[in-house]
């Protein structure tokens, strides 16, 4: 029998503790191996306790949660998922968190905590039981260093490729901050990313890209042409997809329509959107992420001749829509993310600080 998911519940918050306990004791296999009102006691109880998983908040006395989490992982193997505030601040610390090692973020709205407690419960199981099996099993592998791009992939031209799609998911913003880091001003295509994240951190995202990368990276709103050098992230909680102008012109489409879908933004609209546009000139990355996400529209992007790549398993926080599409047999290679800015930038020297 598979030994329960040891949790160490961390925020300053006593409401938020039981709360975040609460649903954890609800499943047979995990256990809450205790709790901390601070960074301080987060670090100490982490040491002492060793858990498979940390849920961190980030606003907290004595020690915050940026402040805590390379202590916490220093002292012990857990994976850590963070709980931030849906605020801009929030936002913005959250993606600084995942950029220090956190495996994931969830968010809580601190102004009705109460009813927000509730959404989140399938959410942090679901994201518990994968690190915390993977914690277990001592399967987080390091990101090999190789750059080498492998040989059948040595004569791909960007020459060939009208636009390049990107779909993300869980572990996803260091890797795409690493990828849109490494594109020069005059990049010859226009890129396209559905991160699965809340409005608020796709937001915070898009303003951090743009501030630091050679590209225009916008937060995408419906009418926008289409440009090449520039990028496009989809709003949390709504899709992007790309239509025809009078015929030519190609504009962005954002809508909350398919309103069904699970993941909003979805990569399967966006894969299929730009197949739709592109077809074979299509270059698309499936990066790190549950699920499979993606995988409808990689098979139409595959069926219109595009080309798809997949991050490899070892450098994956969670290697799942990746996989579903290798596993299909519709990607022309699986790399890690140095193999990916050599093939996109061979001349790449500088990424986001």
């Amino acid at each position: 029998m598979a030994q329960p998911i040891r949790v160490l519940v961390v925020d300053d918050s006593a409401f938020m503790r039981t709360a975040v306990s609460g649903m954890l004791k609800k499943a047979s296999d995990i256990e809450v191996a205790g709790t901390a009102r601070n960074g301080v006691e987060a670090v100490a109880k982490a040491k002492a306790l060793q858990p498979d998983v940390v849920t961190l908040d980030i606003e907290m006395p004595e020690m915050d949660g940026l402040t805590a989490l390379p202590q916490i992982k220093r002292v012990s193997k857990a994976a850590v998922i963070m709980l931030s505030s849906l605020t801009r601040e929030g936002s913005e610390a959250a993606l600084a968190a995942m950029r220090r090692g956190a495996e994931d973020v969830l968010a809580k709205d601190n102004s009705q905590v109460s009813v927000n407690i509730g959404d989140i419960e399938r959410d942090l199981l679901e994201k518990v039981r994968v690190f915390g099996r993977r914690s277990q099993q001592k399967k987080h592998t390091a990101a090999t260093h190789d750059t080498r791009v492998p040989r059948h992939l040595a004569k791909l031209d960007l020459s060939d490729y009208d636009a390049l799609a990107i779909g993300s998911s869980t572990g996803g913003p260091p890797v795409v901050e690493r990828l849109i880091c490494s594109l020069p001003s005059d990049f010859p295509l226009p890129v396209l990313l559905a991160q699965h994240m809340p409005e608020m951190f796709t937001r915070a995202m898009s303003e951090r890209l743009d501030g630091l990368s050679a590209l225009r990276v916008r937060h995408a709103q419906p009418g926008v042409p289409v440009k090449r050098g520039e990028a496009y992230i989809a709003p949390g909680g709504k899709h992007l997809r790309l239509r025809h102008l009078n015929g030519r012109n190609l504009r962005l489409e954002v809508s909350e329509k398919p309103t069904e879908a699970l993941y909003k933004p979805s990569v399967n609209e966006l894969f299929a959107s730009a197949a739709d546009a592109f077809g074979e000139r299509t270059l698309a990355i499936m990066l790190t992420g549950m699920g499979d996400d993606g995988l409808i529209g990689s098979r139409e992007l595959h069926a219109k001749g595009g080309t798809l790549l997949a991050q490899d398993e070892a450098s994956c926080v969670v290697y799942g829509m990746p996989k579903a599409v290798t596993e299909a047999g519709i990607v022309a290679a699986s790399l890690n993310p140095d193999q990916m800015i050599q093939l996109l930038n061979p001349s790449a020297v500088s990424a986001c600080k």
